[in-house]
């Protein structure tokens, strides 16, 4: 039987995320860890959930970016869809340019054309609040952009 503890998010991961938005003096307690790993970890269920029952009715046996947007808004997380919404988008558009890049770098232009068909197309042009900063991380590099609205 698993544990408890195996279900959960990391600690560690989740108290540097707690971190990152603190003031650097500031301290937080076990508890207060716990209580967010406990939380951050009932709302990726719950939210995942909702994506999986999607594609159960619709006889998919993957979750994928737009399923868990899908299942934010439904849920009325509306304002957090939004901004996963804009991150996919750039993700993807991130994602297509590192693809192109590597397939120029190994000369296969049939590879590049191929990839460029590939295009996500949100349904409703959606403005994320002001500020929100996106990192993408790639293996010890990352690069963020900021909302410029």
């Amino acid at each position: 039987m698993e544990e408890e503890q195996d279900k959960l998010l990391p600690i560690a991961n989740v108290g540097r995320i707690m971190k990152q938005i603190l003031p650097p003096t500031a301290k937080i307690s076990k508890e207060a860890k716990q209580t967010m790993q406990e939380c951050a970890t009932e709302f990726i269920s719950f939210v995942t959930g909702e994506a999986s029952d999607k594609c159960h009715k619709e006889n998919r046996k993957t979750v994928n970016g737009d399923d868990i947007c899908w299942a934010l808004s439904s849920l009325g997380f509306d304002d957090y869809a939004e901004a996963i919404v804009r991150y996919l988008h750039r993700y993807r558009e991130v994602e297509r340019e590192r693809s192109a890049n590597q397939h120029k770098a190994s000369g296969t232009e049939q590879d590049i054309e191929e990839s460029n068909h590939i295009s996500f197309q949100p349904q409703q042009q959606i403005e994320a609040p002001k500020g929100i900063e996106f990192r993408i991380l790639d293996k010890g590099n990352s690069s963020s952009f900021t909302n410029p609205s």
